[in-house]
């Protein structure tokens, strides 16, 4: 008896001299745990991949989430994101954002505006026979959202840049396949990687690799998305965020209704359900001239 105490108390012992030796190293790597693992799920959600193409219309979208799975935690937002061609189709000015999330935890409920998201998108190159479509984005993230102290939003900014790329083949009613745009089916496969970061606390910023591959299926009526995509920081604290996420979009005229499911694999802890819908507006198009 007495040696099976003596063993507990070793146990125990040994248990508290492994947490401690853990926490130190957490301390000198400088963990913060201001990481996506920890806060709300419009903290620093894993950015939407590019294809390797920009918008070539004035794109509206405003859309309805949802999300849950995570310790009681219950969120809901209006999202809203435009891309706007600059002057050419090749550049795009993106600026997207949470207008309003209400949320409701075992500790808190309430509601406030999230993070002002900002883009330049850039079609690098056109693709070719041989080559793909490559896009450049630079974008950043505002402190414009809040209630840090509820664990919300990060209150701090950041910032990421990456390089997509994306190639199509279009099958044919008549079930040729082939490269031209005239289509019956697009079957486009793309990737993206890039650099990702954010700041911490005491002037210190989280470095992170960003990565994710996609396919779509459309056709003139409907189209289908799927992703796989995340980052991972130096921390390896709840900064690895990886998810999925499957999209269903119809298309009616300019109007572009759309329903999506988003999975968190790893250091996202919430599936998100979102209803949106889209509309589009050919703004670079050429003045018809009378002779």
């Amino acid at each position: 008896m007495h040696k099976r105490f003596l063993y507990i108390i070793l146990l125990l012992v040994w248990s508290v001299n492994v947490q401690s030796e853990v926490a130190l190293v957490n301390s000198q790597r400088g963990v913060t745990g201001i990481s996506p693992a920890f806060f709300g799920p419009n903290a620093f959600p894993v950015p939407n991949m590019l294809d390797g193409r920009t918008q070539e219309k004035l794109r509206i979208e405003v859309a309805g989430d949802g999300y849950f799975g995570f310790q009681g935690d219950r969120t809901a937002d209006i999202f809203a994101r435009v891309f706007v061609p600059l002057w050419t189709p090749r550049v795009n000015l993106t600026v997207w954002m949470p207008i309003m999330e209400w949320y409701r935890t075992p500790k808190y409920q309430g509601h406030g505006a999230g993070d002002v998201y900002v883009s330049t998108d850039i079609h690098v190159l056109k693709a070719r026979r041989f080559t793909p479509d490559i896009a450049f984005r630079v974008a950043l993230k505002t402190a414009s959202g809040g209630q840090f102290e509820r664990a919300r939003h990060f209150d701090s900014p950041g910032y990421w840049i990456d390089l997509s790329a994306g190639k199509s083949l279009y099958i044919h009613r008549d079930g040729v396949s082939g490269l031209s745009m005239s289509h019956a089916v697009e079957l486009r496969l793309a990737g993206d990687i890039g650099f990702l970061c954010w700041q911490t606390d005491n002037g210190r910023q989280n470095d992170a690799f960003y990565y994710g591959v996609q396919l779509l299926i459309a056709s003139e009526y409907v189209s289908a998305h799927a992703s796989w995509s995340g980052y991972s920081g130096w921390e390896y604290y709840g900064d690895r965020p990886m998810t999925i996420q499957v999209k269903l979009s119809g298309h009616i005229q300019r109007f572009e209704p759309f329903v999506q499911y988003q999975y968190g694999i790893r250091d996202y802890p919430y599936h998100q359900v979102r209803v949106g819908l889209a509309c589009h507006f050919d703004i670079l198009k050429k003045k018809e001239v009378n002779p």
